[in-house]
């Protein structure tokens, strides 16, 4: 499966920004979706995961309450919803794949996003 992140940007602190990610290939609903982050000189970490079909989600102490994960399974796309956003939350963020909810093999291109305080 091929995956696509976009919605990345700069925005001040407390903003909000929705990020994407387009999948194309294989069975979209067959993949349980997360989203990771690098911020920069730092290693990538998980953000949040959703499940294949959008019934349970998991997010990082760091996020929780913040931002919230959804997906679109017609549409093969699963969204990064951030509000209140940090100067912290500052990273590069990946939308990855796992068919079996424990190791994503497939990773989209990034995209940046920059909090400014």
């Amino acid at each position: 499966v091929q995956l696509q992140a976009s919605g990345g940007g700069l925005v001040q602190a407390g903003g909000s920004l929705r990020l994407s990610c387009a999948a194309s290939g294989r069975t979209f609903s067959s993949y349980v979706m997360g989203w990771f982050r690098q911020p920069p000189g730092k290693e990538r970490e998980f953000v949040g995961r959703i499940s294949w079909t959008g019934g349970s989600t998991s997010y990082a102490d760091s996020v929780k309450g913040r931002f919230t994960i959804s997906r679109d399974n017609p549409k093969s796309t699963v969204y990064l919803q951030m509000n209140s956003l940090k100067p912290e939350d500052t990273a590069v963020y990946y939308c990855a794949a796992s068919s079996n909810d424990r190791v994503y093999v497939y990773w989209g291109q990034g995209t940046e996003v920059t909090v400014s305080s």
